[in-house]
């Protein structure tokens, strides 16, 4: 398909219009089909979404069109959708009878119950009727696990500036367009552009600049308060898929976009990707992602995922349809998968995100951390309290950090382990409820030190009245305890006074 065959968003507005009226939004959906057919849409199944939609009402004629990609009788569409302007834009096409969706249009609730759309090629709304598979050169896909993961994560503040790098069909754009004065959106495929545009005015969201190129090509030197992607960062041996490969050998594309982001950030701006990385055997991951840190900027990566080379190689393999395929081309292609892991000494390959704050300062924090386990989205406000923490403890030397106040986080819950009867317990977990959901061991102290931390007393007369409860030396306790506490301010249980309330 090429673009001048997309759809025009010239009366964008009116088809808004209908959609809207007729339920064809994310709440509607899920009151039309139930939890377990619009469940099983994720799974790329489709027949309980068609059973659910037999009638001929607005509402199912258009999931039947816009989603499940199915013919509609001319006159259900009639009485569903301006259906003479949509065929006149291209939204349709007309075959006798019945009338065909050209492009996938998929239901999208924003996080403040916005009613937003996402247009993608056909068969490429994730979740939608054709799902992942078999994809072709050059095709936008839709909404998927992991745009929203990216789009949960992000900082929502309000800023001057934004660019989706990258943008697909349009999501992130959409997001940004909502607290962003001005917003870019890039994409080596020119195709990507045209369906942003389409997401955005049937979306109802402000334009957008659109600009074509790779990588921070397209727009030169410019500067941004916010910058976001999620890049084609699959680690494979060919460049087949514009969508997936990003055509640079190993993470070489990865690591070329968190290094370049640096110098096209504004100070204070945030930079947010996700990301593939090698594990190389003899090297640290760690290591090799802090190197690619841009000078001048704070960090935090967290792995959310590990795969070995055989499952990561299997899983990509599948996204392409090549299991479908004649048996010999898929031994060969998984044969080229493995050569490539071969000759860069790949052993397992990581997943997960990456956020750059500019903060121009001699002593940048670069927290890289494994976290697999359950979060909970959206992080943007998280992201913010933990480089908010970082600035406080690198301002702070231990003997400072002692006279700070500290209060324990509101979410944080105590369990005590040990065995039934015992009269202490074997340890104490410090738990949060909320955000990333992270557990810490802590000894007595630690555990009495954070019942304790309501931003009213010292973090040293704290462990002065905690020295005098254990008969403990006072002196020796303020000096074995402050790397505790930095640890416990540094992954969220407690929080600087000094710092809003979260």
């Amino acid at each position: 398909m090429s673009t001048s065959s997309l759809p025009s968003p010239a009366r964008a507005a009116a088809l808004r219009a209908a959609l809207l009226s007729a339920g064809f939004t994310a709440d509607g959906l899920l009151d039309l089909l139930g939890a377990p057919a619009y469940a099983a849409l994720a799974r790329s199944e489709t027949v309980p979404a068609l059973r659910a939609t037999r009638g001929d009402g607005p509402q199912q004629s258009l999931v039947r069109l816009f989603l499940l990609q199915q013919p509609v009788p001319y006159a259900h569409a009639e009485a569903a959708l301006p259906v003479e302007e949509a065929l006149a834009d291209g939204w349709l096409r007309r075959e006798g009878a019945e009338v065909y969706a050209t492009v996938d249009v998929r239901p999208y609730g924003g996080p403040d119950g916005e009613d937003w759309f996402i247009v993608s090629d056909l068969g490429c709304a994730v979740g939608g009727a054709g799902g992942i598979g078999s994809h072709e050169e050059g095709v936008v896909l839709g909404v998927g696990g992991a745009s929203t993961t990216l789009a949960g994560i992000t900082v929502r503040t309000p800023v001057g500036s934004a660019l989706d790098l990258g943008t697909g069909s349009g999501i992130q754009a959409l997001h940004a367009a909502q607290h962003a004065t001005r917003v870019t959106a890039t994409d080596v495929n020119p195709r990507a552009l045209e369906f942003t545009r389409l997401t955005l005015a049937l979306s109802g969201a402000p334009e957008a600049e659109l600009l074509t190129g790779s990588l921070f090509e397209p727009v030169g030197e410019a500067t941004y308060d916010l910058i976001v992607s999620n890049p084609p960062f699959v680690i494979s041996p060919a460049a087949r898929l514009t969508y997936r490969d990003g055509g640079m050998g190993g993470d070489d594309l990865c690591r070329t976009l968190v290094q370049q982001a640096g110098a096209h950030l504004n100070p204070g701006g945030y930079a947010q990707f996700l990301a593939n990385w090698q594990h190389v055997e003899g090297e640290d991951w760690r290591d090799r992602l802090r190197s690619w840190v841009p000078r001048g900027c704070d960090a935090w990566i967290v792995q959310r995922e590990v795969q070995d080379i055989t499952q990561y190689a299997e899983l990509w393999l599948r996204d392409a349809g090549d299991h479908r395929t004649d048996p010999q081309a898929y031994a060969e292609r998984y044969e080229a998968w493995l050569d490539e892991f071969e000759a860069r000494k790949t052993k397992a390959v990581g997943f997960g995100w990456i956020t750059l704050r500019r903060s121009d300062t001699d002593t940048p924090s670069v927290v890289v951390e494994e976290w697999p386990h359950p979060v909970e989205q959206p992080l943007g406000e998280t992201v913010l309290a933990h480089f908010a923490r970082q600035d406080y403890l690198r301002k702070h030397d231990d003997a400072s950090l002692l006279e700070g106040h500290f209060r324990l986080v509101a979410e944080v819950m105590q369990e005590q382990v040990g065995a039934p009867g015992a009269e202490d317990p074997e340890h104490v977990v410090l738990r949060q409820n909320r955000g990333m959901r992270r557990a810490t061991k802590v000894d007595t102290v630690g555990a009495g030190f954070a019942g304790v931390c309501d931003g009213s007393l010292s973090a040293g007369r704290i462990l002065d009245a905690i020295a005098q409860l254990v008969q403990e030396d006072p002196i020796v306790l303020r000096d074995r305890t402050p790397e505790s506490i930095r640890l416990l301010v540094e992954q969220g249980f407690l929080e600087p006074a000094e710092l809003p309330e979260r």
